[in-house]
Parts: C-alpha cells; sequence; structure tokens
C-alpha cells in the first residue's frame, strides 16, 4: 500500500509542472487576448459601417447580399483557411401592404390602426371579423375562450403579464399564433409590450412557411384601445387587408476555418452568429451585436495566431429570422457529408452584449469547465462576473445543432432596456450600442473559446434516444411539438 502511495505521489510530483505550464500559458493568452482587444478592437466600426452603408440584412434582398458580401471579405482579409460561402435557395418573405382598421358591425365608422405584418403571414389576404381577447396567447387562454374563437380573430399579448398567468411559461409568438389557429381563429392581432407606440416584427411561423391566416403586431397602447372599445361596443370587428411576397432566394451562409495543425482534427467547434435581420431598421442589436463579435474573435484568433487543438469554424448563417434556414441548411449539408461526427460544441451568439457568463445548456460537464474557465478568467479580470448557467432553450441557430445531439454553449450578458424594448422594432439603430459592453463580447468569447479549444475533454455528442431524454428534461418537447421539429413518438 505504502509503495502505491508513493508512486501515485511521484506520478502527481512529475506531472505538476506540465499542469503549471499550462495554466501559466492561459493566462498568458488571456492578457494578450484583453490587450489585443483593447487595442485592435474593429467590431464596433464594422458595425458601425454596415449599418450606415447597408442597412437592414433581410435575407434574400440587395441589403443582404451585401452584408454577405461584407462578411467573407472580412474574414479572406484574415489568415484564415478555406474561407467560401454555402448557398442555399429558400423561399423568403417580405412585407407588402397592409391595414387594419377596427369598426363597429354594420358601420362605416372605421378607425385606421398602425400595425405591421409578422413574417410568414398570407400572400394575401382579407379577414373581416369579430376581436376575441385571448389573453397572453397560452393554452390556458385559448381554453378558457373556447368556441368563441372559432372564425373570429384573436387579440393576445407578445409577452406573459395577466396576473392569473404569473409564473408560466412564455411562449413564441409562432407557438401562440399555432396556437391560435389550432382553435379556429381567422387572423391574429398581437399586442407589444414595450410601451412608446413601438411596433415589432417577426415570423408568426413555427415552420418557416406561410401560415395560412393573417397575423400582425400592434403597439401596446393601441392593444390598450382596443380592449376597451371590445368591453365598451358590440359588435367590434377588425378588417384586415394585406398583400405580402414568398418567393425563391438565394442567400448565402459565410464559412472560415482556423486551424493551425490541430491535433483533434475531428473535433471542430462551431461558433456562429446569424448576419440576417428584420427589415423595419438597422438589425444593430439582432443580431450586429452577435455576428460583429463573431468576425472580431476571428481577427483575434488570426492575429495572435493561438495554438488550439481544435480546429475553429467561424459562420455566418442567413435566414435565421425567418425560421433558422441559414443553420438549418448548414446542418443538413453537415449530415449529407459526415461532417456531423467531426462536430464537438457549438457556440452561438445572438443579440449578446456584455457577456458576462456563459449557458451550458444542460451539460453538467460543460458547466463544470466553463466554471473552472471563468473563475481563472475573473482571477484576472476581476471585473468579469462569471455568471454561468445551465438551462437549454430554442429558436435560435443553435437549435439544429442541438436537435442533432451536439452540445451547446451560448455566451450570456445583459442589454439595456432601451435596447431590449427595440427587438425586432423599428428603433433597433446603432445608436442602442455600447462600445465597451461590444467589446467585452469580444475579450471574454475569445477567452473561453481558446480554452475549450485546447481543453482536454469536451462532452461526447448525444446519440438520438439520449437527444430525445435531454430535451424531455430540459420541458422543450411541448414547444418542439408545435414547431413540428419534435423527432421521436
Amino acid at each position: 500500500m505504502l509503495k502505491r502511495v508513493i508512486t501515485l505521489s511521484l506520478i502527481s510530483f512529475l506531472l505538476l509542472p506540465s499542469f503549471v505550464n499550462k495554466k501559466s500559458k492561459t493566462r498568458a493568452v488571456f492578457k494578450s487576448i484583453d490587450k489585443n482587444v483593447n487595442t485592435r478592437s474593429t467590431a464596433y466600426n464594422s458595425l458601425k459601417q454596415a449599418t450606415e452603408n447597408i442597412g437592414h440584412r433581410l435575407t434574400g434582398s440587395a441589403n443582404g447580399q451585401k452584408a454577405e458580401e461584407m462578411a467573407y471579405n472580412m474574414l479572406k482579409g484574415l489568415d484564415l483557411k478555406e474561407v467560401s460561402y454555402q448557398s442555399f435557395e429558400v423561399n423568403s418573405w417580405s412585407r407588402g401592404k397592409l391595414d387594419l382598421a377596427i369598426v363597429p358591425a354594420n358601420s362605416d365608422n372605421y378607425r385606421d390602426i398602425d400595425a405591421v405584418s409578422l413574417g410568414h403571414s398570407p400572400k394575401a389576404s382579407n379577414v373581416v371579423a369579430h376581436i376575441v381577447d385571448c389573453g397572453d396567447g397560452l393554452e390556458s387562454d385559448f381554453e378558457e375562450v373556447g368556441e368563441n374563437l372559432k372564425g373570429n380573430i384573436a387579440l393576445f399579448n407578445v409577452d406573459v403579464r395577466n396576473e392569473e398567468n404569473k409564473g408560466k411559461k412564455n411562449l413564441h409568438r409562432s407557438e401562440k399564433t399555432a396556437l391560435a389557429i389550432k382553435n379556429g381563429a381567422s387572423a391574429v392581432i398581437l399586442v407589444n409590450r414595450v410601451k412608446g407606440n413601438v411596433l415589432l416584427t417577426g415570423t408568426a411561423s413555427v415552420t418557416g412557411e406561410l401560415i395560412d391566416i393573417p397575423a400582425v403586431c400592434v403597439s401596446y397602447e393601441s392593444g390598450r384601445a382596443i380592449r376597451k372599445w371590445i368591453r365598451d361596443e358590440k359588435n367590434i370587428m377588425a378588417e384586415i387587408d394585406m398583400l405580402n411576397f414568398f418567393k425563391p432566394v438565394k442567400a448565402r451562409n459565410v464559412k472560415a476555418t482556423y486551424d493551425r495543425k490541430s491535433k483533434l482534427s475531428n473535433e471542430k467547434i462551431v461558433v456562429g452568429a446569424h448576419l440576417d435581420s428584420w427589415d423595419l431598421a438597422q438589425g444593430a442589436v439582432d443580431n450586429g451585436l452577435g455576428a460583429f463579435t463573431v468576425l472580431d474573435i476571428a481577427r483575434v484568433f488570426s492575429e495572435l495566431k493561438l495554438k488550439t487543438k481544435r480546429p475553429i469554424e467561424f459562420v455566418l448563417f442567413m435566414g435565421e429570422e425567418q425560421g433558422l434556414l441559414g443553420s438549418k441548411e448548414y446542418v443538413k449539408k453537415a449530415k449529407e457529408n459526415g461532417e456531423i461526427d467531426r462536430i464537438s460544441l457549438m457556440v452561438n451568439l445572438d443579440m449578446l452584449n456584455n457577456c458576462h457568463g456563459f449557458n451550458a445548456f444542460g451539460n453538467e460537464s460543460l458547466k463544470k469547465e466553463i466554471d473552472e474557465v471563468g473563475t481563472e478568467i475573473q482571477s484576472i479580470f476581476d471585473n468579469y462576473p462569471n455568471q454561468n448557467s445551465n438551462k437549454a432553450g430554442l429558436h435560435s441557430d443553435h437549435e439544429f445543432f442541438m436537435l442533432s445531439g451536439i452540445p451547446v454553449c451560448l455566451p450570456s450578458g445583459k442589454l439595456s432596456k432601451e435596447a431590449l424594448d427595440c427587438y425586432h422594432a423599428d428603433c433597433d439603430e446603432f445608436a442602442l450600442i455600447n462600445q465597451q459592453e461590444l467589446e467585452n463580447n469580444v475579450k471574454y468569447t475569445s477567452m473561453m473559446l481558446y480554452a475549450l479549444a485546447n481543453a482536454d475533454h469536451l462532452p461526447a455528442a448525444l446519440n438520438s434516444s439520449e437527444t430525445r431524454d435531454f430535451l424531455v428534461a430540459q420541458n422543450l418537447k411541448e414547444e418542439l411539438v408545435l414547431g413540428k421539429k419534435w423527432n421521436w413518438d
């Protein structure tokens, strides 16, 4: 027994210098990343240039094409391998004309209401029907209105604000719309949560295909007024008249590989963000923040020539706003060519601001690794909060990777109330961007990425049954069933 103890102690003593050297090297790299970002970051100015010279980045539009080319050229100017486009063709929705009017039945006393169409509403639709208040648009709300909704227009909040629903999980606007359709609604009026006559857009489709009924969004103030009218006056009706476009378009994901003779070439880390935006504004927050952080992380690794055990692929996805179209195409192609088995981790940046930690997405092994790296970062930079979480979610470009069993990690941060209020709205402009907070994204995500790319082990991918059980445990089955993405049972 004594001999065994002495042997183990000797092994530990011999390994200690290697551990100390690795830790010292990692700390030195973290400091070099900090210095590089402080003095050479291009994220803020590049995003400024994109918002001023391009504007919105709607998939399939001329603006979207310009954004693709800008990202490609930025990556091409770095010391990266295989900078390329991944082209795909999809049906893309764009808005046309919309009129929304509230009118008492058998009257010509129309009250016009400012509204915007929600994505994937029909190409042409004219609906005149009574309005039924469906509260927060949760399943219990639709159960309460019952048969009264059939053939009528469902009015509900984008958020959960009614007292009886306090504590309940909110649903995505597309999932609420799917429930409205399931319960017989002829149209949907979504009420924004933000005060100040702010209009919100976004897809109303869980599949990325056209829905059967028109869906529109009105402001918080208009929602209150409509609710007062249907309480105070009998037979209040709404007329929704809309024209939209839904046609095949060509779009391109932009990809680039960072690989300095990586030892673990079959354990690639994909770092992605969606480049596209909606068309109401510049899309500076959603998702200029994520996209231009990724582009600047690629620059940091390239300029510092950081050595990693695993290759890193930087991907700018298009089509996220219209149904995760670009990342869906990426995963589909990866399955077809066998590349899916080479992906060990997917890191997704969506509306990230002032990075203060990371979400391990329900993976305990990954959470432990993130906590340890975060503690190391915090020991050097005491203003780094190291606030990590471990809860999976949907509705961004990590989704199809997660459904394929690939571990996922999301950097997390905090947006100002002003920025949050402009989510998918006509006020999502560059003025909302804080340079230091954007550069914190680049710093801390680069540090974590470097550490994970050099970790001794990363969590293994899940097989199909393990993925199913994981999604159930994370409370995601109901949403995936609504979205027609549940591939089990």
